[in-house]
């Protein structure tokens, strides 16, 4: 079975932030398993909910962080069986969201508002995966 992830470690950051052609926008390719309820133990304040329904007050308040940081949402769709791929990793969905480049990314999620909400990304997913795309002019 795969690891199960939901936060990048410290060295993902670090190698992601040296990577070359900072000023090129970057789309992240967000792939999100929900859990069946909520994870809030840290913030028992919340009101109990599903995994799906904490990762929409999630994206409510993220928007504003991701539109501050000059990027957009590109795509949102539920994930369907794989084609290709280990049967045990499925998907309920795959978001698409462009910033400006890897820079504008690491600074919104570092602000204090972005840091203050992520506690309902962590405790919607069981698991995610968070994969950074760079653009190509390819002749095929």
């Amino acid at each position: 079975m795969t690891t199960q992830t939901i936060e990048p470690t410290a060295d993902q950051l670090r190698a992601f932030a040296h990577e070359n052609a900072d000023d090129a926008p970057v789309v992240m390719l967000n792939l999100l398993r929900y859990r069946a309820q909520a994870n809030y133990s840290a913030h028992p304040h919340e009101v109990p909910c599903s995994g799906r329904e904490a990762f929409k007050r999630y994206s409510k308040l993220s928007i504003v962080c991701i539109e501050a940081s000059g990027g957009k949402v590109l795509f949102i769709g539920n994930a369907r069986a794989s084609v290709i791929g280990p049967t045990d990793e499925q998907w309920d969905d795959i978001f698409l969201v462009q910033y400006p480049s890897r820079t504008a990314f690491l600074q919104m999620i570092a602000t204090p508002e972005y840091r203050a909400i992520n506690f309902h990304r962590s405790a919607a997913l069981q698991d995610s995966r968070l994969i950074p795309v760079h653009s190509k002019l390819i002749n095929l």
